[in-house]
């Protein structure tokens, strides 16, 4: 299959999808293609299918129906990239060839955990070689280094991307960019919580959740204007007050602005519901943004 993005540098803010669920907790495919469209008209520049997406609760199955529907509905205005790691290296590679067939622009994957760096190694050549597409160096938890990397990328000759959040997460992306130079392209994570200071040691891009698209893509484009003052402002203004408060409120983010029709996690729930405080302080800087209520 042909991906014609294949021969230009992904970079920009590449927001990882949540996946709807209905009442009954399957997936809601127009809510999905709802949020697919929400954030191509705020001006992102990709999607990422990945933790958040909270691909270790869905079936086979459901990964790529998930996968087939965004692929589907961006229908080539921005690529998908596809987390499709696995402890085993077999597995991991057969999760990629279906990636690759659903259409996905590039896959990404962790190092297996516990793996000695040569293990490593032969696990992402393993992937590299199986696929047509570019492949994501996912570094996040126990981080492998960008030595280790660099040298990875060498052997590997479709590893061409990393996302780094391994802590603390400025040091490892500046770390990546220099190790990689000319043969990595290295993009944030963490929700977003470090692209001011990603951004300064040379990332090319953030992947956060998908509930404020507008306000990433706003600082993404003031960056790359050479306006750092207001790209500061405007992550201290929009982003900041609500990625410190947590997971959970991504979903609801969306929901009160009708993207998605329910804001429910499949159980168990990635953290605890808001204690009354906190609910006030994100209902307060909710107001403040314009996001709307609790009952849309």
């Amino acid at each position: 299959m042909e991906h014609d993005m294949q021969s230009k540098t992904m970079r920009g803010v590449f927001p990882i999808l949540v996946t709807p669920f209905d009442d009954r907790d399957r997936i809601d495919i127009d809510s999905l293609q709802n949020l697919v469209d929400y954030c191509i008209a705020e001006g992102v520049h990709g999607f990422g299918i990945a933790y958040a997406t909270e691909i270790p609760k869905l079936t086979e199955g459901e990964r790529l129906q998930v996968a087939e529907v965004v692929v589907n509905h961006a229908a080539g205005r921005v690529p998908v990239v596809m987390t499709t790691g696995a402890p085993a290296t077999h597995v991991a590679v057969e999760y990629s060839l279906q990636a690759q067939d659903c259409g996905v622009d590039a896959v990404m994957s962790l190092p297996p955990a516990g793996a000695a760096p040569e293990q490593s190694r032969a696990y992402f050549k393993a992937i590299s070689d199986a696929v047509d597409v570019p492949v994501f160096f996912l570094e996040a938890g126990d981080a492998l280094g960008g030595p280790l990397m660099r040298q990875i990328a060498e052997e590997s000759q479709n590893l061409r991307y990393a996302k780094v959040e391994s802590a603390p997460a400025p040091h490892k992306v500046g770390e990546a960019v220099e190790c990689g130079a000319g043969l990595i392209t290295v993009m944030g994570g963490a929700s977003g919580t470090h692209l001011i200071e990603e951004l300064r040691r040379g990332s090319q891009g953030t992947m956060p959740w998908p509930s404020l698209p507008g306000a990433f893509t706003r600082v993404w484009d003031q960056w790359q204007a050479g306006d750092e003052r207001a790209a500061c402002a405007t992550w201290t203004d929009e982003i900041l007050p609500l990625i410190r408060i947590g997971g959970l409120i991504h979903k609801e983010i969306l929901y009160r602005q009708r993207i998605i029709a329910t804001p429910r996690f499949r159980e168990p729930t990635p953290a605890k519901p808001l204690d009354a405080t906190t609910q006030r302080e994100f209902d307060a800087v909710c107001e403040r943004l314009g996001i709307g209520t609790s009952n849309p």
